[in-house]
């Protein structure tokens, strides 16, 4: 929260300018103390400021231990991330550890004035900035619904006992503010561009950004083929755009992640000039797919030609003039690629783009990276895009096959797996019980300090709106809506059941009183529906 001043030193301070407790045009000091407690951020460039302290004493919580990683969901909208912060609030009685994730795919997909668009920045580049703002006005305004029903308590406490403990509890509220890690793509053009872009994030409140090694006019989703990489001088250019961006803002512990989609990239948009050996330029150069230059194969009009080990080669060429990188080559230029954001650039976190959900591969990247960078840690994408159940399955059989605890025979090999025959298998049991442990495993296994889920509330919608679509347009009707929605809203206590409250209904009736005291015309009479209703 913005003020760390308590219930009572507030109030002795305002009272100290207006003894007689009202202001001249007669507003009630106990009313000035609630909305200024109430007002949890003054702006939401003091949110970037304040969340990169959160998530920077998190960082370190982790390198001291690294089962205190730290969680997050896409969200596509404020609401979205509220609810994501009750939910876990309830569930933990904090949100400590837990951040909102701001998806460029979803920001492409359902936040896009264009349309439902692939993720190819194919959106405004104001949009990410947009739900950056709506999150944290949502968050805030979460804040105000609980502080002002904390302030109604205290109001109504008849002994001083209840007086004090009403005190202790609004004290002692946690906001619903957390850090946000921003998916900024590829910068949406150069250095300059990424710089102005990551500036306008910042002052939205974002504490932290995500940007990838792509070409910005070329960029692909991670988990799309046709992806292209820059060369790591263009990147590292952008990792110093976006701390420039926080550094004039003065949110002085901003936190950059180095995203690296090498792994799936096959091409190159440039091939940089190296100046000596061993630099960054030749380091990228010598994984390029190369021909020998002979009599048989010569040097031919427009063709390039690399001197590499001594001898001149041509680099393969496509049509579209990209260069394609040799196969295989994707984990050796992942590593590269994160030791050089992280010596180099100044990154303070990695994202490796995976094709599947391996332990074991992304545990080997990171060991082989952390013999350069001792505490090189990560943002891992826990991916819609990758099927979990098939996957899970056949690392499974196949350790088993492995270790000879089965034969070929037992379980299918393919997409079989996926058929819900097998839930209730050994092997299924065993692929899930992997699921449950998944983000706890990689993180003490492979550097993983982050574990988000991109665009997890994207499929929720879809599957939440059919289940209800399917019931309420179908035979159950009304009981569709019942089953599936209110009677669990109600029997889970979540707040959003009381939907005029969860808006703020009700701080709108608190500052009716404030300005008008018996004149106010309030909507949360005995006449008001969400009576029907037990408070959360």
């Amino acid at each position: 929260m913005m003020s760390r001043k308590t219930f009572s030193e507030i109030h002795a301070e305002v009272s100290s300018r207006y003894p007689s407790g009202q202001t001249p045009g007669g507003v009630s000091v106990d009313d000035i103390v609630q909305l200024r407690l109430q007002n949890t951020y003054d702006t939401h460039l003091d949110i970037a400021r304040g969340m990169a302290g959160v998530m920077r004493a998190d960082m370190a919580a982790y390198d001291a231990d690294p089962g205190k990683f730290t969680q997050s969901l896409g969200c596509w909208s404020g609401f979205h991330a509220q609810q994501m912060i009750k939910a876990v609030k309830r569930l933990r009685g904090t949100a400590r550890g837990t951040y909102v994730y701001l998806s460029g795919w979803m920001v492409a997909g359902l936040r896009n004035r264009w349309g439902h668009l692939p993720d190819q920045s194919m959106h405004e580049k104001t949009a990410v900035a947009d739900l950056i703002q709506e999150i944290y006005v949502s968050l805030r305004q979460a804040d105000e619904v609980a502080l002002n029903d904390l302030f109604k308590a205290l109001k109504a406490a008849t002994t001083e006992a209840e007086r004090q403990q009403a005190i202790a509890a609004i004290d002692g509220f946690e906001s619903h503010v957390v850090p946000i890690i921003a998916d900024i793509d590829a910068g949406f053009g150069n250095e300059h561009a990424t710089y102005l872009l990551a500036k306008e994030l910042i002052k939205a409140g974002a504490c932290c950004l995500q940007i990838e090694n792509q070409v910005s006019d070329a960029k692909q989703c991670g988990h799309q083929d046709g992806k292209v990489t820059v060369p790591r001088e263009d990147f590292i250019e952008k990792l110093r755009a976006c701390r420039l961006a926080f550094e004039e803002l003065g949110v002085d512990d901003g936190v950059i992640v180095a995203r690296t989609d090498s792994l799936g990239a096959g091409l190159t948009q440039k091939v940089p000039v190296s100046q000596r050996p061993g630099d960054l330029a030749s380091d990228y150069i010598k994984w390029l797919k190369v021909e020998p230059i002979t009599e048989a194969n010569p040097i031919r009009e427009g063709e390039l030609a690399l001197y590499q080990n001594g001898a001149f080669v041509k680099p393969a060429r496509l049509p579209n003039g990209l260069f394609p990188f040799r196969e295989g080559t994707g984990r050796q230029r992942v590593i590269e690629d994160c030791i050089a954001s992280l010596t180099q650039g100044g990154a303070d976190l990695l994202w490796i783009e995976t094709d599947t959900p391996n332990v074991d591969e992304i545990a080997g990247m990171v060991a082989e990276i952390r013999k350069a960078v001792p505490n090189a840690k990560l943002t891992y994408n826990n991916s819609p895009s990758f099927n979990w159940t098939l996957n899970l399955r056949k690392q499974v059989r196949a350790q088993w096959l492995a270790e000879g605890s089965i034969a070929e025979a037992d379980y299918p090999d393919g997409n079989e797996l996926m058929k819900p025959d097998f839930d209730d298998t050994d092997l299924g049991r065993e692929a899930d019980a992997r699921l449950q442990r998944f983000q706890t495993d990689i993180s003490a296994r492979a550097g993983v300090f982050h574990n988000l889920i991109t665009l997890p509330t994207f499929h929720l919608t879809a599957k939440s709106v059919d289940e209800l679509s399917r019931g309420y347009f179908g035979e159950e009707k009304m009981l569709a809506y019942v089953r599936t929605v209110q009677r669990q809203e109600i029997r889970r206590g979540i707040s959003a059941v009381r939907h005029q409250h969860e808006v703020g209904s009700d701080l709108g009736d608190s500052f009716k009183e404030m300005v008008a005291g018996e004149r106010a015309l309030k909507a949360g009479g005995h006449a008001n529906t969400m009576n029907q209703f037990a408070a959360e």
